[in-house]
């Protein structure tokens, strides 16, 4: 692909993003206006329509880029169903998502999302995690009460997608507590699937439902989105590392000072390489200064992290392609789906 069809995929998947929104946020923002004022309050705050003092705030970050709505929608486009049909559904992904965004803040102890403070660093930690099991319960809610045939099937998905999430968040943890020298890449691997590219299969799945698909179509479907979920996650990783401060909203390097084992790093620190021992040993104490920081960077590097992510991400979206050409034989139908599955994977921030 040249630089040019990039360009052209990325402003095509940022106006399905823009449409996406233009569609689904007055019904999110419906069903969170429906929840009682103090979780309200501080789900306001998250999705940044409202300021801390709860006024509706025209200068407020926007609620993130829509990707897993955008993508049951496209799914239910592709595989030939009506995706206002879907908005329910849509809706419900993005509760759920934002659910996991709030407690995993609460989690890693971050401070910053979207160029501002977290919800549990303005309104404290029991807030934001009743917030967050709020808004779960609300995205389940919402399919219990659609009329659509799917809707029971989609519940029942979206329930095991979150158990799937919170096993994966729990993995996640423990991986943490482990030692730099104590972690394999396959763990990481099956960690982030289930963290990162279950929501995003679920998000396929449910729109391939609402579409009335049957059960190979779906899983298909499932299949893309989780393939193309995992390369989301490596390039997310990357960022972590190298992205700019000025369009992530964090600092620079903020997952090593934090001592992620995100998947370049673990790639590194198994690498075998004297610049995998160099990064275990700065893993093995405070990262608390900007050069110590630029050295971990630098030894990922030099230990083939960055090269591997890159490598990889590319591989898990060649991956996807191939579930998908299952659900959609004639690709040119999924134009949507893979727009976005390219701008999630090009993304620098």
């Amino acid at each position: 692909m040249t630089s040019t069809d990039a360009a052209t995929e990325g402003h095509e998947a940022a106006a399905l993003l823009e449409r996406t929104r233009a569609v689904v946020d007055p019904h999110l923002r419906a069903a969170v206006e429906s929840l009682p004022v103090g979780m309200r309050r501080v789900a306001m705050y998250h999705f940044g329509w409202a300021d801390a003092e709860g006024n509706v705030d025209g200068r407020a970050a926007p609620a993130g880029k829509a990707i897993r709505p955008a993508l049951v929608l496209a799914a239910a486009r592709a595989l030939g169903g009506d995706p206002e049909r879907a908005v329910r559904a849509a809706v419900a992904v993005e509760l759920v998502h934002n659910f996991t965004l709030l407690h995993d803040d609460v989690i890693d102890e971050d401070a910053t999302r979207r160029h501002r403070p977290t919800a549990w660093a303005v309104f404290g930690v029991p807030d934001a995690v009743i917030a967050g099991d709020a808004m779960q319960a609300l995205a389940l809610r919402l399919l219990a009460e659609d009329d659509h045939p799917a809707s029971a099937t989609a519940a029942a998905r979206l329930c095991a997608c979150v158990i799937e999430l919170c096993a994966g968040q729990q993995a996640d943890c423990a991986l943490e507590e482990r030692g730099p020298r104590e972690v394999t890449l396959d763990e990481c691997l099956t960690m982030a699937m289930a963290k990162t590219g279950a929501l995003l299969g679920c998000a396929c799945a449910l729109g391939a439902l609402y579409a009335g698909a049957g059960d190979r179509s779906v899983a298909a479907m499932d299949g893309f989105g989780r393939e193309s979920g995992l390369s989301f996650q490596l390039i997310d990783d990357l960022i972590g590392i190298w992205g700019d401060p000025a369009r992530t909203g964090k600092p620079v390097g903020a997952d090593l000072t934090a001592h992620k084992k995100s998947l370049p790093v673990v790639a590194a620190l198994t690498s075998g390489t004297p610049a995998a021992a160099d990064l275990a040993a700065l893993y093995e104490r405070p990262l608390t200064t900007r050069d110590e920081v630029r050295r971990a960077a630098d030894a990922v590097e030099r230990a083939g992290g960055r090269d591997w992510a890159q490598a990889a991400a590319a591989d898990r979206m060649a991956r996807a392609v191939h579930h998908l050409s299952r659900a959609v034989p004639d690709l040119a139908a999924a134009g949507d789906l893979l727009s976005l599955a390219e701008f999630v994977t090009r993304r620098s921030h």
